[in-house]
């Protein structure tokens, strides 16, 4: 049965990323893990990913992994909170280390059902590396998709966010500043590259993959990343006009500056009034 789910796991991962190529240390670790919990009656399934499922590992990357507890297993953990796994004693390569969260098979319904675009994009190129549950990689399958229901709604709230960070540098600039407007620097190169992604429906893969995820997707602005970059190396009004511009005449995205304004006041300033999850976790 084992090496059945691993064969699977090959064809999803496969499917998934065709280009990746696992490196053998990280491969030997991957099956040392896989041996050491695949007998376990408290873990019914094992899933790799991060870095080495999506084919950015460096040679010296660490192995992402999430482990699926039974119910009992996960409360348990979830009283004491108990729920990572970081182990050198299986790899031998110099310091490599596995590094996992322990979740449960509800966990990854809800996610497949409603999860945020960041826990979604964390399951692209996944794959099980042992499993006793029946459709584990079908259900693998479904979870970094990205999410259509409240499209427009992000479409809008991202060009806002990065219509306000714009003005917001000038603010900083004209103050002097110098946490604002680095802090508005951060937000306008986040919100600039999460309307792109948007726009290409690409899943947002949260802070550390956004510029290479959004080198990659195919239709954005010519200059986009040189001006992503430089709001970011070099702070300040004219390389934020620089960068907000050039998204703002890609296209036309349906939204004037006085309805920028009033959504940040009413879905960010306000936004406590409503309960509502911070933009920057959406």
């Amino acid at each position: 049965r084992a090496k059945d789910a691993t064969s699977r796991s090959v064809q999803i991962r496969n499917n998934k990323a065709p280009d990746v190529q696992i490196r053998d240390h990280h491969q030997r670790a991957i099956e040392r893990l896989a041996d050491a919990y695949r007998a376990d009656p408290c873990f019914r399934g094992l899933i790799i990913g991060g870095s080495v499922a999506k084919g950015y590992a460096r040679a010296d990357s660490d192995v992402d992994f999430l482990i699926i507890a039974t119910d009992e297993e996960f409360e348990r953990r979830w009283q004491t909170r108990d729920l990572f796994i970081n182990r050198t004693d299986l790899c031998d390569y110099e310091g490599g280390f596995v590094d996992g969260k322990i979740v449960n098979l509800a966990y990854l319904e809800d996610l497949a059902d409603k999860g945020n675009e960041p826990s979604r994009a964390a399951f692209l190129g996944a794959f099980a590396a042992y499993s006793h549950i029946p459709d584990l990689d079908t259900l693998l399958q479904r979870i970094p998709v990205y999410p259509e229901a409240g499209h427009d709604e992000r479409i809008r709230a991202f060009y806002c966010m990065a219509f306000m960070q714009h003005w917001l540098m000038h603010e900083a600039e004209r103050h002097g500043n110098r946490y604002t407007m680095t802090r508005a620097a951060s937000q306008l190169a986040l919100f600039a590259g999460r309307l792109i992604l948007a726009h290409n429906r690409r899943l947002f893969p949260y802070h550390k993959w956004l510029p290479v995820t959004l080198e990659s997707v195919p239709d954005k602005p010519r200059d986009l990343m040189a001006c992503f970059d430089r709001v970011l190396r070099e702070p300040c009004g004219e390389h934020a006009t620089a960068l907000f511009e050039t998204v703002r005449d890609f296209r036309d995205w349906g939204v004037s500056d006085l309805e920028a304004y009033t959504w940040f006041m009413t879905d960010v300033e306000w936004s406590w009034m409503h309960d509502r999850t911070p933009i920057e976790d959406w």
